[in-house]
């Protein structure tokens, strides 16, 4: 039986000791259960570490093909679905949702762009009440909803974090235009050309070797103080959840592409490094340099209306933001992670993928004490 945590396992150039020197404490003072990183340098795995555990008993090791669930990391992931339709020419980002989704230009929201919808800027952050989350697995009747209701506020005017549905949405659109369902697309047209150990939801094969997630300590919205019509208390409401839900059969076998992708760090930094090599991985073209420069047209800055935090969005990733994540450097970069602390960063200039994945929850809305302390001495060892 396992009880003492194992150094961490893997890759990793010297020149990164502070890497592993930084996943090893986190592991050995019991801040990390279980937790993966890499960082990619234009196909250079210069990290490619793992350690600790998949259960809080700590008797099943956490190795080398151990995945988790991550949360809305798995949002960035569906943001390259999109765009690769972008890239085809099969979707305009400045074209009305409606071109390609018809139902969605009830109630005021035929304006609603596509863009709109990877900048979280739509309006429909989540389902009218009365609202459950276990409405959302029923994706076609959950998004026949999101369809047909009225936008929470002006669209365009602000971000309010789409936390739970913005892969309906998103997934809506790449299955009119493409005819698969998102999950599907993930499979076909990114994991499996990338040969990247990825999947929204998890197919029943791989239960055995996913490491369960545990919780964070309870977060404190004061949602109970907000107003009735507040973005915060609508999306949460209906859309929340809670962290055991993503331990489920139910939860595993949704087509949930904000919040129930499966992988682990070196399978998103493989998805994700695209982004930072121009497009193509391993001869393996995903994107133009043109389509990867709308990442970065800015679409809303300011107080996300939902999370209640300064936050910069482009085109379907988050941009550096000092006043919230002063840790992720300014410059040619764009990220996303999910609840509980995991991590995807995708610096351009530097051409570097840095990937966090884990399955014990830091608290907190975006980043945790872990990925700051990570992305910090991954930095610190390229300069």
């Amino acid at each position: 039986m396992l009880v003492t945590t194992p150094d961490p396992q893997g890759f990793c150039d010297p020149s990164f000791d502070a890497v592993r020197a930084a996943l090893s404490a986190n592991l050995d003072s019991g801040e990390e259960l279980g937790a993966s990183l890499v960082v990619d340098i234009d196909g250079d795995t210069v990290v490619d570490l793992w350690g600790g555990f998949r259960d809080t008993a700590r008797t099943t090791a956490w190795d080398k093909h151990t995945i988790t669930n991550v949360w809305s990391t798995t949002k960035t992931v569906t943001s390259l679905a999109a765009l690769m339709l972008v890239d085809r020419g099969d979707i305009d980002v400045h074209a009305p949702v409606a071109q390609y989704w018809p139902e969605f230009a009830a109630n005021g929201k035929a304006d609603v762009e596509i863009r709109h919808l990877l900048s979280h800027t739509s309006g429909v952050s989540g389902l009218d009440q009365p609202a459950v989350p276990e409405d959302l697995y029923d994706l076609e009747t959950s998004t026949a909803r999101m369809a047909a209701q009225a936008p929470w506020w002006p669209p365009g005017t602000a971000s309010g974090y789409h936390v739970s549905n913005f892969g309906h949405l998103i997934g809506e659109v790449v299955r009119r235009v493409s005819g698969k369902p998102l999950k599907r697309f993930v499979a076909e047209e990114i994991a499996g050309p990338l040969g990247a150990d990825f999947q929204i939801g998890a197919a029943e094969r791989d239960w055995s070797r996913i490491a369960d997630v545990v919780p964070p300590p309870p977060m404190e919205f004061g949602l109970k103080a907000l107003g009735q019509d507040s973005p915060a208390l609508k999306t949460f409401m209906g859309s929340g959840g809670d962290a055991v839900s993503a331990n489920s059969p139910a939860w595993r076998r949704a087509d949930l592409g904000a919040v129930n992708g499966h992988g682990n760090a070196r399978s998103v930094a493989r998805v994700l490094s695209v982004i930072a090599r121009g497009g193509e991985v391993d001869g393996v073209r995903l994107l133009g340099r043109d389509t990867i420069d709308l990442i970065f047209d800015e679409q809303a800055r300011g107080v996300d209306l939902v999370l209640g935090i300064p936050l910069r969005w482009g085109i379907g990733f988050a941009l550096p933001e000092p006043a919230t994540l002063p840790w992720i450097p300014e410059g040619r970069i764009c990220f996303w992670g999910g609840w509980g602390g995991s991590m995807i960063i995708m610096d351009l200039e530097r051409r570097m993928t840095i990937s966090y994945m884990m399955n014990r929850m830091a608290p907190g809305v975006i980043g945790s004490d872990r990925s700051a302390a990570y992305v910090a001495a991954v930095y610190g060892s390229v300069r």
